[in-house]
């Protein structure tokens, strides 16, 4: 049964089988996708879509369809743009809650978090961007210490509480505008409304999937998980396997109708791995600290074959080309050309041609 879990997410995620043509109707089907790091989260939107390039998805961010903030759990997403706002309020309560204790250690009291609002607002508004550096120079010349983690909690705090957002690169730097300037007509959800809408794109694109894996990853309590499984069930299907309940949607094709084998190049932190709190279906334990060595909590790059990670992968990136290094740490039945198309994939979104894709067992060290 577990074989079916995994073939039904790859095709709920559009991994595999119907895929987008926007990088915004991506992020809008997943609801919201970990975004961390930038150029892996860049390629999560990609693979969803029937072909994508590098510039394809920042020309979106560009064009305030997509955004990056902090919606869920602390953590960086893409998120539709104009469903930013509801998100936002949807966690900010438990999220500010549960960094007080945090914000306390580093003296950020509410009068520091009224100057530093004030000041990012004055230095923001009429369509400014400044970049991370740029507003820690700000406070500093307020007289607003940014050492150690005091700079980041204040970014954090006024990305929270709805005042700013990232915005496009300029260069390398990441900037930040103010969100109600970015995205002038927000979309507006009542609490209970938030909550159904949530919960349908989240079993929509993620199931197979319990309720407990909507709790962990919306960051929701499980009475307001509950909540919005609730309003929505009657658009879903419920299967129960092994004694847990899964819910998705009533439309997912058939994985018995597509090719047998299949194999991806998913990014470091995808939904197909992230977006549940019981990864067994397409995980095995021995192998999870191979995906997250040192339990560090940066997730790698993995190879995907049949529904399961079996392996991780690697970039070398040269001036006119890159070369993909792939590590299985379990046997497979993907062929050498079903690899090399999968790399081939990749290597046409980052717009350089393929070298070479090397495979290594799991004794061998990428380097």
């Amino acid at each position: 049964m577990e074989l079916d879990i995994a073939h039904q997410r790859l095709l709920s995620q559009r991994i595999m089988g119907e895929k987008f043509k926007a990088p915004e109707e991506v992020v809008r089907w997943m609801g919201s996708m970990q975004a961390q790091d930038y150029l892996q989260a860049l390629w999560a939107i990609g693979l969803r879509m029937q072909a994508a390039t590098v510039a394809e998805i920042e020309q979106a961010i560009v064009d305030r369809k997509i955004l990056r903030t902090w919606p869920m759990r602390g953590t960086l997403h893409f998120v539709p743009a104009e469903d930013a706002k509801w998100m936002l309020k949807l966690s900010v309560a438990r999220m500010l809650a549960s960094s007080k204790h945090r914000r306390e250690q580093l003296e950020l009291d509410d009068a520091i978090l009224e100057h530093t609002r004030l000041l990012f607002h004055d230095a923001l508004k009429g369509g400014q961007r400044l970049s991370r550096p740029d507003l820690m120079k700000l406070l500093e010349n307020a007289g607003i210490r940014t050492e150690g983690q005091r700079g980041y909690h204040l970014l954090f705090h006024m990305a929270q509480t709805g005042l700013i957002c990232l915005g496009p690169l300029e260069g390398k730097q990441q900037t930040f505008v103010l969100l109600d300037e970015w995205v002038p007509q927000p979309r507006e959800l009542s609490r209970e409304e938030a909550l159904a809408e949530l919960a349908r794109r989240y079993f929509t694109s993620h199931g197979p999937a319990s309720v407990q894996d909507f709790t962990r990853w919306a960051g929701l309590t499980v009475t307001d998980a509950k909540s919005g499984l609730e309003a929505v069930r009657s658009e879903l299907i419920a299967e129960k396997i092994n004694g847990q309940q899964y819910w998705m949607a009533n439309h997912i094709p058939d994985y018995q109708s597509l090719p047998a084998t299949s194999i991806y190049l998913l990014p470091g932190f995808d939904e197909y791995l992230l977006g549940y709190k019981d990864r067994s279906a397409v995980l095995a334990a021995e192998h999870a600290d191979k995906i997250v060595p040192g339990n560090n909590g940066i997730f790698l790059p993995t190879l995907v074959v049949t529904g399961s990670v079996v392996g991780t992968w690697k970039r070398k990136m040269g001036k006119r080309s890159i070369e993909i290094l792939l590590q299985n740490f379990t046997q497979h039945a993907a062929s050498e050309e079903a690899v090399l198309e999968a790399a081939r994939w990749y290597s046409n979104f980052v717009g350089l041609p393929l070298s070479s894709a090397i495979v290594r067992a799991s004794t061998e060290e990428l380097s």
